[in-house]
């Protein structure tokens, strides 16, 4: 089953994938399961580190694993390997059914819904591998190193510029009948450097990084481009000046602005909200954000990042309106979560896939004006959340702004509010949308929070 196959980053075809699921799920079956579900995937990739044009680390990685979860009626037991030999399968198999026989039953347990199953899997553009070798890479990561170095004298030190290649497969069956899987691709590369006020060297020290990621390395920002801006970043945190404490308004900088569509996620799902844990409990129906707020989940997005045409379970995933109008409309569930819920899947074991916010119009700069005389947000410090209350405290760093233009620098300030308010709060969403991840925001211009500082 392990045969190679030509020209292919990975060691499995995926026809030998399904065989290596389907033989787990058989003997999952003759050692007295009433259902099972495997997962077998593997993965490779390269990953390599400069700093001062020197080649720091180079990193080969070549992985693969089998996780098979057994149900014995109500009753769930979980055992994986990274061995695929007949001996250790059965051997695996074995350990899964006997942690279920010592396992309480939970009338939750088992698989899917049969007819939530994806029945069609269509090809979303996800696997674009990227061969390059050792010394093309580090060429890459020393234009990214040398780009970020160039764009001020103040700009003193490096951490380096780094480049990833990865590319994985899979395959997951259940004893239902399901069984599908396909290839993926990740492609990134980042830059980091130090900054210091000439002045006093060694005294005023900054940090800052960027990074472009995407399935297909064309998709990339170009190496340059990336080190240029993170040594722009790097060297406008210099001199930075601690605030007095106040109210104003907060704008947070697109790429942390996804932080807080991520404590929406984190609240409306299924393990927050049948653990009763959540601040955002029997919310859906309701008004948490002003009625221009939508949020969409698109899970089949070509090359998207978070796109999946079924969850881990299984479960087609689906377009949907999460947000409309400001009003919830569905949760994040998987199966277990759901039936605690007394509700059905929504195809989101495993996570979100894709969520859009659109736009209220508002460019950056018009972000800015719009809020006149407040915080400009780059950096968040600590988990200062509470989920059961939404009480939010975080440390922050990034600029003050008045009169709609930036003014300086600032740091050592933490920024508080609640997140039911601040999300009511929300005044205008930016078109400079942040497309590297599972949420695609622009910058998010709230109200009002309090900032404290000295």
């Amino acid at each position: 089953m392990s045969k190679s196959q030509t020209n292919s980053p990975f060691s499995f075809t995926r026809e030998a994938l399904q065989g290596l699921a389907a033989q787990v799920l058989d003997l999952a079956k003759a050692g007295g399961a009433s259902a099972a579900e495997a997962e077998v995937s593997e993965g490779s990739g390269l990953s390599l580190s400069v700093r001062h044009g020197e080649i720091e680390t180079i990193e080969h990685n070549r992985d693969k694993g089998i996780g098979v979860s057994v149900y014995l009626g109500q009753r769930r037991g979980h055992a994986s390997t990274s061995d695929f030999s007949a001996d250790a399968l059965a051997r695996t198999v074995e350990k899964a059914l006997s942690i279920a026989r010592y396992t309480a039953e939970d009338e939750c347990a088992g698989l899917a819904e049969p007819g939530l199953l994806a029945r069609e899997i269509p090809d979303l553009d996800l696997y674009h591998p990227w061969d390059i070798g050792v010394e093309a890479a580090a060429e890459l990561a020393r234009a990214c190193e040398a780009g970020a170095l160039s764009v001020d004298d103040r700009i003193t030190n490096s951490e380096g510029g780094s480049l990833s290649s990865q590319v994985s497969q899979f395959i997951y069956a259940n004893s239902l009948g399901f069984s599908g899987g396909y290839p993926s691709s990740r492609q990134s590369l980042s830059c980091a450097v130090i900054a210091e006020d000439i002045g006093n060297p060694g005294e005023a020290m900054q940090r800052d990084y960027w990074y472009t990621t995407a399935r297909a390395a064309a998709d990339m920002d170009s190496a340059e481009s990336v080190g240029q801006r993170a040594g722009e970043r790097t060297v406008r945190r210099l001199n930075g000046r601690k605030l007095s404490t106040r109210q104003c308004p907060v704008l947070f900088e697109a790429p942390i602005a996804t932080g807080l569509i991520a404590s929406f996620v984190s609240a409306i799902s299924g393990g927050h909200l049948y653990r009763k844990s959540s601040f955002l409990l029997d919310s859906l129906g309701s008004q948490v954000f002003p009625a221009f707020l939508q949020i969409q989940e698109r899970p089949f997005i070509a090359r998207g990042l978070s796109s999946a045409p079924f969850d881990s379970e299984g479960v087609a995933t689906q377009d949907r309106d999460v947000v409309k109008d400001g009003v919830v409309q569905g949760y994040f569930l998987g199966s277990y979560s759901a039936r605690k819920l007394g509700l059905h899947s929504t195809g989101n074991a495993g996570g979100n896939h894709n969520l859009i916010v659109p736009s209220t119009g508002e460019d950056f700069a018009a972000l800015l004006k719009k809020m006149g005389n407040g915080l400009l947000v780059t950096e968040l410090l600590g988990h200062g959340l509470n989920m059961v209350t939404g009480d939010y405290s975080r440390g922050a760093a990034g600029f003050w702004v008045e009169n709609g233009v930036i003014a300086y620098p600032v740091e050592e300030i933490t920024i508080a509010g609640n997140l039911r308010d601040m999300f009511k709060g929300i005044a205008a969403l930016g078109s400079d949308v942040e497309t590297r991840g599972s949420r695609r925001v622009g910058s998010i211009l709230i109200d009002q929070m309090t900032v404290a500082g000295e």
